[in-house]
């Protein structure tokens, strides 16, 4: 008697941290319905393609990606923020076979259902308690909402994403539970607006290991902190409420780290933007919080050649980030979005004006940037490893590294060390992005998480 072949789907995998959860929640399920994930197109039976389309570029990129899965394979599946450009799709590959938004697992099952019966036979006693994970062992992105409630006027997430929609608290802190328990050592904490969770939910009571949790972001990240792991928070509005996160780093609950979007500094271009904070209020709130914690790493973005940005409105925003001292910064020149309400905005900036602006603003924080790192030479701290070198140099991250944006530490002379270690060090040199260290035995094991000669006073 024949053995009936499992089915087989490829995977593709666009976008950011939060389109990267949704790809593990679809893949999780379908390894529990019995499906095969291979790594190829010529393997599968049909491919999911997740894409992204918060810009033209990764548009662009999804729609290659469709035509390369569609031209490899023939039948594809699309998910992601993209799908909710359903006609976008449809008109640039007719031939998919059907096309779901982000977030929408059962649809997404469903469209597979119909193509490729799943097999009698499931595999749920095959999944790890935490799920399949695209990130390293040790470290996993957690999504704690969906959605946005922001009308930013360069924006489309809400209407691909619809509006804020925040797990419940206690779903959120078993989820972050199992992950630990699998060995994850640092959660980083996702969102689209972080600082607003559980506002939508009116920060209703749950439940969480037979104790109240309210669902509001500082109450979760306080349980979250008694897990054991690093906890990263990333994409955090600048609320008046943040600072209770701040107090919590600097009790030692969370990493001394904040993902913060300024986008800019001048109040017109902010109001253009339709983005809230005065620039003079962020800056005395940024010099509050380094007094409070004074290892905080903060990381932003920033646009340039927005609709309506003047000379002025520019070196406005210069002589805030000379004055901010911010640790990582991107910057992205801006560029229409479909559906975006910037469009209609009068007074475009010349390209290459927008070019001079971004290489001016870049030259100016690698300057900082560098000076911040040069300022750790000599500090003792712990990072998490992520990679071991072919020569046997170590690729970790401190607390002010988030992986794939930020910079790294790489530790020479360190011996019998696995990815997913902890290792000690002192800081012996540092560039534009990176650090050097060696191996060394922390004089105070209590600085752990962060630099021990910024929080002591000797070097």
């Amino acid at each position: 008697m024949s053995v009936p072949s499992v089915p087989r789907v490829g995977f593709v995998s666009l976008g950011c941290p939060k389109a990267l959860v949704d790809s593990e929640r679809i893949l999780t399920q379908l390894r529990a319905e019995g499906y095969d994930i291979v790594a190829d197109y010529d393997g599968a039976d049909l491919v999911v393609v997740n894409t992204c389309g918060f810009i033209d570029s990764a548009v662009e990129e999804s729609l290659d990606a469709i035509g390369e899965a569609l031209a490899e394979n023939g039948k594809v599946i699309v998910t992601g923020c993209l799908g909710a450009k359903r006609d976008v799709i449809l008109d640039a590959h007719p031939a998919v076979l059907a096309v779901t938004g982000p977030h929408a697992l059962d649809e997404v099952m469903g469209a597979v259902h119909d193509h490729l019966p799943k097999p009698h036979d499931p595999f749920s006693d095959l999944i790890p308690p935490a799920g399949i994970k695209l990130t390293p062992k040790h470290y996993a992105y957690l999504k704690i909402s969906e959605g946005c409630d922001h009308k930013c006027s360069f924006c489309i997430i809400p209407s691909m994403r619809g509006g804020l929609d925040s797990r419940p608290a206690g779903e959120v802190l078993r989820e972050a539970e199992k992950l630990v328990e699998s060995g994850v050592k640092e959660l980083l904490v996702i969102s689209q607006d972080t600082s607003a969770y559980g506002v939508d939910r009116k920060y209703r009571t749950d439940f969480w290991g037979g104790r109240p949790v309210k669902t509001r972001i500082t109450e979760l990240a306080r349980e979250l902190s008694t897990l054991g792991a690093w906890v990263r928070m990333h994409y955090v509005y600048p609320y008046p409420h943040v600072d209770e996160l701040v107090e919590l780093m600097a009790e030692g609950k969370l990493l001394p780290y904040l993902d913060i979007p300024f986008q800019h500094a001048s109040q017109s271009v902010l109001k253009a933007m339709r983005r809230p904070a005065a620039a003079e209020n962020t800056l005395r709130r940024i010099e509050r919080w380094r007094e409070m914690v004074p290892d905080l790493t903060l990381r932003s973005t920033f646009i340039v050649g927005f609709p309506g940005e003047t000379d002025a409105d520019f070196e406005e925003l210069m002589q805030w980030l000379e004055a901010a001292q911010l640790d990582r910064v991107g910057c992205f020149i801006y560029s229409p979005v479909e559906g975006a309400t910037a469009n209609e905005l009068s007074g475009a900036v010349d390209p290459e004006v927008a070019e001079q602006r971004r290489e001016r603003f870049m030259h100016l924080q690698e300057n900082i940037s560098a000076n911040r790192l040069i300022a750790k030479v000599g500090c003792e701290m712990r990072v998490l490893v992520d990679e071991i070198g072919e020569e046997g140099t170590v690729l970790a991250r401190s607390s002010a590294d988030a992986p794939e944006i930020d910079g790294v530490v790489y530790v020479e002379g360190a011996d019998n060390v696995a990815v997913g270690d902890w290792l000690d060090v002192r800081i012996t040199d540092a560039d534009i992005h990176d650090l050097w260290a060696e191996p060394w035995a922390l004089r105070d094991p209590s600085a752990a998480r962060w630099c021990w000669s910024d929080r002591r006073g000797s070097s």
